[in-house]
Order: C-alpha cells, then sequence, then structure tokens
C-alpha cells in the first residue's frame, strides 16, 4: 500500500492527540481530510478551524458523501479506542474501504524519511517535543508526530520544508509502546527512558512489556544508535550501537546541577566536551535526564553544542508537563501528567526540591482501573511525599469498572501529613477550606478541565 493512492482521509477518533497530528499532516499536503470522534473538545475546535470535517454522532450518513463514494480512494486511519461494534467501523470494513491504525500510517510516513523514534514508559513526550525543538530551533529540515502539545509551537505536529530526498528529512516520533504500536517504525535513531511495568491490561506482565521494547530496539537500522537510559537491558537486542545516558552516569549525564531562581541548570557531559550552563525553563530532575538525551541524539545528527544550549534554554515545555498554572509570590499552582507511580515520583521529588520551604499539597486523580489495581501501593508511597493529598476517584478511560477496585485502594496506604478523598464536584469547597499555597494536580484523565476553576480560586483566596 502506498499513500499516493488515497484522495480522501477518514479519521475514526480525530480528536485524539496522536491521530490528529495525522490529520494535520495530511491536511498540509493536500488530501481532503474528515473524522469522527465521541465528543467535541477544545482539540478538535482547531481541526475543523483548520478545514477539516468532524462530526460527533455514530452516524454513518455523516461521513461526507465524496468519501462513501468512492472506497477505493478513501483511506480510514483508526485508533484502538474504537470499539470494533461501533456502526461507522461496521460499515467502512463491510463496504470495502481500506482500514489501517494510526500506528501503520505513522510508519508507512516515517520509513520515508530519517526517523528518531523516542519511546519510553515515561518520558516520551517531553523528550521527543525537546529533540523536535532542537532541530526545529537549529535549522534542520525536520517533522514531527508528538504526543502533547508543546508550548513552543502551539501544536503536537511539526510540518518540514519540502526537500527532493525525503531521506535528507528527519522525522521525530514518539513511539508509543500502547498496543505495541511502535512496531511499525523501523527508526535510524532511538532513544529508550524507561521499560517499567506499565499498560498491563494490554500486555499482561512486565516481562512481555521487556519483550516488546526489545523487538522495538531490533528494529532500529544496523547502522543507526540507540540512546538507552542507563541500566536498561536491551543492549543485546539491537545491532546498532548503544550509548548509554542518565542525570548522573553513562557516556551522556548531567554535571554540576544545581538549582537556581526555582530553575535547573547544569552541564552536559557528551564523550566529546561538555555543554555548560544550561537553563531549563521546564523544572525538574526527570526533565533534566531528558534534556541529557534529546542533547545526545541532536549532536550525533551534527548539531552544534552551543545551537544545542541555545534551544535547551529557550525549550518551554508540553501543555500537562510540569505546566505552571499560576506563579505569584504567594501562591504556586503546577499541572502534570504523570500517571505511573515512577512519574509521581518523579515530579513530586522535583516540586520538593523547588520549593523545600513550602507544603505540596497534591490533588490526584487515578487513572484506569487496572492501573489503579496493579499499582496501587506504588501510588500510595509517591503521593505520599506530598504534605497533604486530595484523592479523586478514578477516571475509566476506555475500561468498564472492576468490582472491588477503587481509589480506596490507594487512599488506605497513604502516609502525608492529612489526607482527603473526594469528588470533583466537592474539590472546590475541599480548597477553600485548605487555602494551599503551593498546589499541585496529577493525572491522566480529565483533571485538566478544573484547571481555571482552581486557578481562579487560588487567585481569589
Amino acid at each position: 500500500m502506498t499513500l499516493d493512492q488515497f484522495k480522501y482521509i477518514y479519521f475514526l477518533g480525530i480528536g485524539g492527540i496522536g491521530m490528529s497530528a495525522l490529520a494535520r499532516w495530511f491536511q498540509v499536503n493536500g488530501y481532503a481530510v474528515a473524522g469522527y470522534d465521541k465528543t467535541p473538545t477544545a482539540l478538535t475546535n482547531v481541526l475543523e478551524s483548520e478545514g477539516m470535517i468532524i462530526h460527533f454522532s455514530e452516524d454513518v450518513d455523516q461521513i461526507p458523501a465524496e468519501f462513501r463514494a468512492n472506497p477505493a480512494e478513501t483511506l480510514v486511519i483508526y485508533t484502538p479506542a474504537v470499539p470494533r461494534t461501533h456502526a461507522e467501523y461496521i460499515y467502512l470494513t463491510e463496504q470495502g474501504f481500506t482500514l489501517q491504525k494510526r500506528s501503520q500510517v505513522l510508519g508507512l510516513l516515517a520509513g520515508q524519511m530519517t526517523t528518531i523514534g523516542v519511546a519510553g514508559t515515561h518520558g516520551k513526550t517531553t523528550t521527543s517535543s525537546m529533540v523536535a525543538h532542537i532541530l526545529r530551533d537549529s535549522g534542520v529540515n525536520c517533522a514531527a508526530f508528538l504526543g502533547g502539545i508543546t508550548t513552543n509551537y502551539g501544536t503536537n505536529f511539526l510540518l518540514n520544508e519540502p526537500a527532493n530526498d525525503l531521506k535528507s528529512v528527519v522525522c521525530v516520533v514518539e513511539a508509543d509502546e500502547f498496543d505495541r504500536s511502535f512496531l511499525t517504525l523501523f527508526p535510524k535513531y532511538a532513544i529508550v527512558t524507561s521499560t517499567d511495568a506499565d499498560h498491563l491490561d494490554i500486555y499482561g506482565a512486565h516481562d512481555a512489556v521487556l519483550e516488546s521494547f526489545g523487538k522495538f530496539v531490533s528494529q532500529i537500522e544496523p547502522d543507526g544508535v540507540l540512546f538507552m537510559k542507563q541500566g536498561l537491558s536491551l543492549t543485546e537486542k539491537t545491532q546498532a550501537a548503544v550509548r548509554p545516558y542518565s542525570l548522573k552516569e553513562g557516556d551522556y549525564r548531567s554535571q554540576n546541577l544545581r538549582i537556581e531562581n526555582a530553575s535547573f541548570v547544569f552541564d552536559l557531559v557528551y564523550p566529546g566536551g561538555v555543554i555548560a550552563d544550561i537553563h531549563l525553563l521546564v523544572p525538574g530532575f526527570h526533565n533534566v535526564e531528558n534534556a541529557v538525551a534529546a542533547g545526545a541524539v541532536a549532536l550525533e545528527v551534527g548539531v552544534s553544542p552551543e545551537a544545542i544550549r541555545s534551544a535547551l534554554t529557550s525549550y518551554r515545555g508540553v501543555r500537562r508537563r510540569f505546566e505552571y498554572i499560576l506563579k505569584t509570590d504567594s501562591t504556586v499552582f503546577i499541572d502534570d501528567y504523570a500517571h505511573h507511580p515512577a512519574e509521581v515520583e518523579a515530579f513530586l521529588s522535583s516540586v520538593k526540591a523547588l520549593y523545600p520551604d513550602r507544603d505540596v499539597t497534591a490533588i490526584f486523580q487515578p487513572h484506569l482501573f487496572s492501573r489503579t489495581r496493579d499499582f496501587a501501593d506504588g501510588f500510595a508511597e509517591s503521593l505520599s511525599l506530598a504534605d497533604h493529598v486530595i484523592l479523586l476517584d478514578i477516571y475509566p478511560a476506555r475500561e468498564l469498572p472492576m468490582e472491588g477496585v477503587t481509589s480506596d485502594l490507594i487512599f488506605r496506604n497513604i502516609h502525608s501529613k492529612t489526607k482527603i478523598k473526594c469528588t470533583k464536584g466537592e474539590l472546590t469547597n475541599v480548597l477553600r477550606e485548605m487555602k494551599p499555597s503551593l498546589l499541585v494536580t496529577i493525572g491522566a484523565g480529565d483533571i485538566d478541565q478544573q484547571l481555571e476553576t482552581i486557578k481562579n480560586l487560588l487567585k481569589d483566596q
């Protein structure tokens, strides 16, 4: 299959962060784009403003007529989150349309370019967006398909400049292990940030996660390079050169790390020298480590040390990744997408290092019944780093309730100074009573819909 045979591109689940990036690529490149999603969002509003036709009811008749009339010229891209019982999925399958997962199409696009695949159970969105920003800021012709909205560019997609030889274009791809999607990629360069147990509703066991990452790194081009977090056991799985990195160890690492004016400052050590005094606007020990990995791959593709320093200093992060919602002398409010115990621990440790003289109040919304079941003790331990914890109900996402699985599994083992369990509806009153001066919201569900309300409440207290 080649993309040249299609004129129309139809998305089942167009509002997803990864799906919307693909939709934008096709729209920019002259295809007619339309799609379905379950609910309108700020992102679908933007896609519609860019000329895409989107509807929000499960209705075959709302698929544009020219798409339905031309099945041979219409490519349907779907997300695994769309059930096989979906009326439009059934219709498009029965009518002989070509259906492909997002990951399959992304693999086709990336395969035409020189690909940097950024994988890992944590850190891949920030790291891939850092890589993309360094390349774009340094004048490298690049495209990027990211898993979050970058603050620098206001988008999850960067379009490359036209090129006679697409292999001269560097394509940065967030390589997602969910549903083994990253196995459609065959990158020249890859970063693996972590291989912790996650998505056990898909994989079943940690060994299966590790096996999948082993398969991913085996697909790196033999003359390519794997930048691997120090301590991971992937070296024997790839023919590519392996270069370890971490916060403090490896071929690439930080040194002279310190906090200045609530910012992280460090030197990046690499085999050929040192990039001194990098100031990260996006704080966090984990983000310093992500910056080390991003700088390492940028050096490999020929970006100068000085350009890397400049780009990392101007990198402004990704929405919902250590994002300051409110920052005044009296009140700090930070939001983060962390939804795994290791991510929660990394985030809270960094917050406490930045503000050692303040109590941290953390609002956490667990994501998925299966993840809560599998990691309840880990969540309780990591959340206990906060001085005060407000725990919400589980956000179910794609899952149905599981008997006996509630946020109580986490709540009972939290050992913070105070802990409160409440609903989203009760949250405003709880915060009004607590009057926190350092507040963080954590989770991958819909807690972000409360940010403006919480911000206004904190400003008025």
